[in-house]
C-alpha cells in the first residue's frame, strides 16, 4: 500500500512538473523600455499569428516596460526574463557583467550586433516653435527648459546626453566644451523624469518645458495620444540610437522555451517584423524594407557612441558611472 502510494505521488509529481514546463514553453516575458509599448502591441499581436500558423501552437507574450537601466537592474536582481530588448547594449551586458545570465558575446547572436532596429533622437517643441529652437545651440540659451530623461536611469536619457557631447566633438570642440556645452545645458533642465514615458508625461501632459529630447520613434506616438499640438525640430548632428534585443539564457533555459525565444527574436528580422518596426517610426535595418521606406526618415548626419566615444563601456565608466561626468555637472 504504501509502494502504491510512492509511485502515486511521483506520478502526481512528475505530472506536475511536466505541465509547468509545457506551460512555460508557450509563453515568454519580454523586458523592455519605456517606448516601445505600442511596437510591441502590434509586433507581438503578429508574431503569435505566425507561430499560431507555423506550429499550430498557440502561445502568450507578456509585456514589461520601463526606464532601460532600471529594466536592466530588475532582471539582475531576478525579474526572469526570457527576452530583453533594451535601446542600449549596456543595459544588456550588465546582464553577462552582473548575474553570468548571458554570455558575453550575444551581440554575436543576430546582426548588426544583435540589434535590429535603429532611431536617433530629435526635439519636440510646441506648435509653431514659439522660442525658435533649430539646433542643440539653442537648449543652452536663457529661458530655455529642457525636457530629458535621467542619463542614470533611462537610455533616453543617455541617448540625449551623448548626443549633446558628440555635437560639440563634430563640430570641432574638444572634451572640456563639451562639458561645459551640456553643463549648461542640464541647468536648463527643471525636472529629471526616471523614463523616456515619465519625461513625456512631463512635457506633454504637465506642460513643462519648451522642448523634450526623445527618440525620433516616439514623435508620432506622441501626436497621436495627445494630438497635433507640437512639431518636430531634427537637429543638424545627432546620434545613432541601436536597440538591441537578446534572449536571456538562463531564464529561457529554465522555462523550456529556448526555441520560442529564439523564434521570437528572429522575427524582429524578418521582413514582416521590420515592416512594423517601420510603421511605428523604428528604422529598420533590413535592406529592403529600409529602401521601401526612405523617405520616411530625415537623412541626418548621425554618429555613433564607438566613433565618438570609443564605445558603450568607456561611455559608461566615463559619463554615467558613480561620480562620473553625469554627477559632476548636474545640480539638482
Amino acid at each position: 500500500m504504501l509502494k502504491k502510494i510512492g509511485l502515486l505521488s511521483l506520478f502526481i509529481a512528475t505530472t506536475t512538473l511536466l505541465s509547468s514546463n509545457v506551460m512555460a514553453s508557450n509563453s515568454l516575458l519580454n523586458v523592455s523600455y519605456d517606448v516601445t509599448r505600442e511596437f510591441y502591441k502590434d509586433f507581438n499581436v503578429s508574431f503569435v499569428k505566425y507561430w499560431k500558423q507555423k506550429t499550430g501552437e498557440t502561445i502568450t507574450i507578456n509585456q514589461s516596460h520601463g526606464g532601460s537601466s532600471k529594466q536592466a537592474r530588475a532582471v539582475v536582481d531576478g525579474l526572469e526574463a526570457d527576452i530583453i530588448s533594451m535601446n542600449q547594449s549596456p543595459d544588456i551586458d550588465i546582464l553577462y557583467e552582473k548575474g553570468k545570465l548571458i554570455p558575453k558575446d550575444w551581440q554575436k547572436r543576430w546582426p548588426n550586433a544583435s540589434a535590429p532596429t535603429s532611431s536617433t533622437t530629435v526635439f519636440l517643441v510646441r506648435k509653431g516653435n514659439p522660442k525658435n529652437i533649430k539646433d542643440w545651440d539653442d537648449l543652452i540659451k536663457p529661458n530655455i527648459a529642457v525636457i530629458v530623461p535621467n542619463p542614470k536611469t533611462s537610455g533616453n536619457g543617455k541617448y540625449s546626453y551623448l548626443a549633446a557631447w558628440g555635437y560639440v566633438i563634430k563640430k570641432g570642440g574638444d572634451d572640456a566644451k563639451a562639458k561645459d556645452f551640456v553643463s549648461k545645458l542640464f541647468k536648463n533642465v527643471p525636472v529629471l523624469d526616471t523614463g523616456g514615458r515619465g519625461a513625456t508625461t512631463t512635457f506633454a501632459q504637465r506642460g513643462i518645458g519648451d522642448v523634450l529630447l526623445t527618440f525620433e520613434n516616439e514623435v508620432e506616438l506622441i501626436k497621436k495620444e495627445l494630438g497635433d499640438q507640437y512639431d518636430v525640430v531634427y537637429p543638424s548632428i545627432s546620434i545613432l540610437a541601436e536597440n538591441p534585443i537578446t534572449i536571456v539564457d538562463k531564464y529561457a533555459d529554465k522555462h523550456h522555451n529556448r526555441s520560442l525565444a529564439q523564434a521570437y527574436v528572429d522575427y524582429h528580422y524578418s521582413e514582416a517584423g521590420q515592416e512594423i518596426a517601420a510603421l511605428h517610426n523604428l528604422r529598420p535595418r533590413l535592406a529592403s524594407v529600409a529602401t521601401a521606406h526612405k523617405t520616411q526618415f530625415k537623412s541626418l548626419e548621425l554618429f555613433s557612441v564607438d566613433e565618438v566615444f570609443g564605445g558603450w563601456a568607456k561611455a559608461q565608466k566615463a559619463h554615467f558611472a558613480d561620480g562620473g561626468t553625469f554627477d559632476q555637472i548636474y545640480v539638482k
